[in-house]
């Protein structure tokens, strides 16, 4: 992607331009960001999926002020009838069901992929939505079918409705008002408040976007260094008080345990590499509900591309797949950046790698998390 070059997804900016000005900055409406837009998904594709068990789902009623929200999966008897109004389907992840969505989502990559998270597909009757809330990410929101208005606020009161069980605030104050058509598109920063409601049928797509809070992120890598140490530390190595004296106040701590928890702690982050090598693991680790079939590989002459539920990362010293990372250097590293950064790689580029790297990309492909390529597939 030429990060330069204007788009019209993003109303003629540059993704480098957007990113200045508007990212985590000020919303951006993009009226026919994608022209003559089809929706990939159908809303029999989109009741299909909410049947699933491996697929999040909710559904969200209104009546007078009264809300109430389900999670799925739902049968379609379990859906209210198309002619009642003011009902919402969320289905959660649908770009890793579905190969024309995962393609729409290529479109956002001028942001990093450790920071992609999903597409969220918004169903709604006529008065449908979610009430006034915010999100702590960033968020796309493109009309997908039909209309929906949408009003949005720089909200500073983020006391939420306590007699709910939906995230509603309390005192929505918005400050601008706008009609979303097909293929119209509204950016909106973290935690700037909005409220959509359907005029008719509509179905809207939310590309949303990972925000992990410092405290889960610290516990989650702290957790993974922990594990690594363990499997490399030796089994002797434990607390010591030889020197130790009698004590009158038995309940004092030792200063040396303190001491040593602290040498234990410094140690362990001291080791080349670990927090990035356990932030990478963490940030390439797909959703629970995410299984991929094995396969048998065959011969990767025609190249692979890899499968959409596949989160692949690199940073300067290893590649990150599927939350596994692999020291990477040379030849190889240059190659499997590529494949992290395109999704495929061709024959010709394939020509180029040891054979230590064929037998680490055949391993991913019998694992199912690449695919080989088909002559149609090699030419593109």
């Amino acid at each position: 992607m030429d990060i330069q070059q204007p788009v019209t997804l993003l109303g003629g900016l540059s993704p480098a331009q957007f990113m200045r000005r508007h990212w985590q900055r000020k919303p951006l409406l993009v009226r026919g960001a994608i022209a003559r837009f089809t929706p990939p998904v159908r809303r029999a594709e989109l009741f299909a999926l909410a049947r699933r068990d491996d697929v999040e789902s909710r559904l969200v009623q209104q009546r007078g002020d009264t809300w109430q929200l389900r999670h799925g999966p739902f049968a379609r008897r379990a859906l209210p009838p198309l002619a009642q109004p003011r009902w919402t389907l969320l289905v959660q992840g649908v770009d890793l069901h579905d190969e024309r969505v995962h393609a729409l989502m290529q479109q956002f990559r001028f942001v990093p992929d450790a920071r992609l998270d999903d597409l969220m597909i918004s169903y709604a009757t006529d008065g449908g939505g979610v009430g006034p809330h915010f999100d702590s990410y960033d968020v796309f929101l493109l009309q997908a079918h039909g209309r929906r208005r949408w009003r949005i606020g720089r909200q500073k009161d983020l006391r939420l409705r306590e007699d709910i069980p939906l995230k509603v605030l309390a005192h929505f104050e918005p400050e601008e008002e706008f009609v979303l058509e097909a293929g119209d598109m509204l950016y909106l920063p973290p935690r700037y408040a909005h409220d959509g409601v359907a005029e008719g049928e509509c179905m809207t797509y939310s590309i949303g976007f990972r925000a992990p809070e410092r405290r889960e992120l610290a516990q989650e890598l702290l957790l993974r260094v922990a594990e690594s140490v363990a499997e490399q530390e030796a089994p002797e190595h434990r607390y010591r008080d030889a020197g130790q004296q009698a004590v009158a106040n038995p309940a004092a701590m030792p200063e040396e345990l303190q001491q040593f928890a602290r040498d234990a702690v410094t140690r362990a982050l001291a080791q080349p590499w670990i927090l990035e090598r356990a932030l990478g693991e963490y940030l390439s680790e797909p959703k629970p509900s995410v299984w991929f079939e094995p396969t048998a590989s065959g011969l990767l002459q025609g190249g692979i591309v890899l499968d959409r539920r596949t989160r692949m990362l690199y940073d300067a010293q290893h590649v990150f797949i599927n939350g596994e990372s692999y020291l990477a250097a040379g030849r190889d590293a240059a190659l499997m950046r590529r494949l992290a950064d395109m999704r495929r790689l061709q024959a010709h580029e394939l020509a180029r790698a040891s054979a230590e790297a064929l037998e680490l990309l055949t391993s991913w492909c019998e694992a199912g998390w690449a695919h080989v390529c088909s002559d149609e597939e090699s030419l593109l």
